[in-house]
């Protein structure tokens, strides 16, 4: 492995520990030349994936750049380290498990907006205003009032009423 800070090619491995979910293993490497510490992440990829874009080109697929989008979308919200990085984890199996090579970018958005629905309402409609470019305010409206049903079902399946005050 190649030293981030001084380019020499050999460093060497002081500890390698695995991930909490298993997923991964972090390597703790230092360079035998200027004596730097670095980390580094290793995954298992199942498959070279591909990205269509909207536009028709084919780019190879970035995990670190799904990563951010999420972490973006739930930036400041309750929702632990470790459970974002479970999602990504999960959108990543997902894709590679379609055995498909070239996924079309408009299905990884769609699964990622899924995916965050169910752990977080605020970062799917900050990860949704941001993949379907929302221009105007009728745009939030919206899709505001699709996720209505689930929280009112949640309500309703609860026995709570609105109307109610509690004692």
């Amino acid at each position: 492995m190649r030293c981030p800070f001084c380019g020499h090619d050999d460093t060497q491995v002081k500890d390698s520990r695995s991930s909490e979910d298993g997923t991964a293993i972090r390597r703790r490497r230092v360079c035998s030349v200027c004596t730097q510490r670095f980390t580094t992440v290793e995954r298992v990829q199942l498959r070279e994936l591909n990205v269509i874009k909207a536009d028709g080109r084919r780019v190879p697929f970035d995990r670190d750049k799904l990563s951010r989008s999420v972490r973006v979308a739930l930036r400041k919200r309750p929702v632990e380290e470790e459970r974002q990085e479970r999602l990504v984890n999960g959108l990543v199996r997902q894709l590679e498990a379609s055995g498909e090579q070239d996924i079309s970018s408009h299905r990884i958005g769609e699964l990622a907006m899924d995916a965050l629905r169910e752990v977080d309402g605020v970062a799917y409609v900050r990860f949704a205003s941001v993949y379907r470019d929302f221009r105007e305010v009728e745009a939030f409206s919206k899709i505001l009032a699709d996720m209505n049903p689930i929280t009112g079902d949640a309500d309703a399946s609860s026995g709570k009423n609105d109307s109610q005050e509690t004692p």
